[in-house]
């Protein structure tokens, strides 16, 4: 794959209501697109996943730009690049900064899967025509609402709800949902809201019969949620603390987790991804993928990686029109019965759609190669 050219784009979308976790409220959603574009004339796509303020990770838009712009495109336009997997190879000396890897490495993998003449989940080695999908629920205003929303979503036919928790907002919360909601797959997020200090909190949420607690507690901690798992019934599972195969190998071994999340910009692209997968998948951990409130593009590649056979839980990848009204792709992600059908066309599967996606452009950088 010979680069031609790769365009940057700093974009801002409108959610269509707030999106509440203990890290704050996200009302709109800025992020980078980042176009590849081959000399043969093909364009590859992709997300950074960071946002503008630095409370998920310390990435931010900003620090993704200036990392792209002046260390990583640079590392891209030094030679082609026969696979995508070589990417991860060339930028392995530049520390962490995942999203930003991320972002120019599912281009780059985009690209390849339409040079090959494949779907992008075909090229990563995926199984699966169709997959399962939850949704994930913030914070509401008050358990009524809460209960409104899970009972919208079950009715579409999602095959998992998702809720945000923090101090305050979580055993009584829970009840309330299971009360009205037996035997619904029901877990609980808690964005790193917690201490160890809250463990016979924590503990309590076992009667509810969770799928598990994803990251409970410190973002950065595997020790910590050891001790806390080996407490808790209702298994953890571990997000933020996650960046790479080592970092689960580690947790494994300590006893952190039962079930890893796996965001594809957090851990540094889908070449990472695809080999927690396949460490996950040889000890019997399921994995499932993590959404970061994507528009469309990010969404393709999440449903591309979950079409690997050890995606075994649904994930947070919703349709379009739950976040937007309007996507960035034609068509938009469309979930029917908690069931999206995955693209057969080449990479991606879904056509950019480039007035709208000039419509929301607020900066653009070119870089010739």
């Amino acid at each position: 794959m010979e680069i031609k050219h790769i365009v940057l784009r700093h974009l801002k979308m409108k959610l269509l209501q707030p999106f509440t976790t203990s890290l704050g409220t996200e009302l709109d959603k800025d992020f980078i697109l980042v176009e590849i574009k081959s000399k043969q004339g093909i364009s590859g796509w992709a997300e950074s996943v960071a946002s503008i303020n630095p409370l998920y990770k310390e990435e931010t838009v900003k620090t993704n730009w200036h990392v792209m712009e002046d260390f990583l495109i640079p590392l891209l336009f030094q030679k082609a690049i026969e696979h995508p997997d070589e990417v991860t190879e060339r930028f392995k000396h530049i520390r962490g900064n995942y999203m930003a890897k991320s972002a120019l490495e599912g281009a780059m993998w985009d690209l390849y899967a339409k040079e090959q003449g494949i779907p992008l989940a075909k090229a990563l080695g995926g199984i699966k025509e169709k997959i399962d999908v939850g949704i994930s629920i913030g914070i509401q205003d008050s358990v009524g609402q809460l209960l409104r929303l899970v009972d919208e979503n079950v009715t579409k036919g999602y095959k998992r709800i998702k809720v945000k928790i923090q101090p305050g907002w979580d055993v009584d919360v829970i009840r309330e949902i299971r009360r009205h909601f037996p035997n619904i797959q029901l877990m609980a997020d808690a964005n790193s809201a917690y201490t160890l200090q809250d463990l016979e909190q924590l503990a309590a949420l076992d009667e509810f019969n969770l799928m598990m607690i994803e990251q409970p507690i410190a973002h950065d901690d595997i020790i910590d949620h050891a001790v806390l798992q080996a407490r808790l019934k209702t298994p953890i599972c571990l997000d933020e603390s996650i960046h790479s195969v080592d970092d689960v190998r580690k947790a494994m071994q300590l006893g952190s987790c039962k079930v890893i999340n796996i965001k594809i910009g957090r851990v540094g692209g889908l070449t990472e991804a695809k080999k927690i997968h396949d460490l996950c998948a040889e000890h019997q951990i399921p994995v499932w993928c993590g959404g970061m409130l994507e528009a469309g593009i990010g969404r393709a590649h999440n449903i591309a990686i979950t079409t690997l056979p050890n995606f075994i839980m649904p994930g947070d990848t919703a349709a379009s029109s739950h976040y937007w009204s309007e996507d960035i792709i034609d068509p938009e992600v469309t979930v029917e019965n908690g069931v999206i059908t995955v693209p057969t066309a080449p990479g991606i599967g879904y056509e950019p759609n480039r007035e709208r996606i000039a419509e929301r452009t607020l900066y653009s950088k070119y870089y010739q190669a």
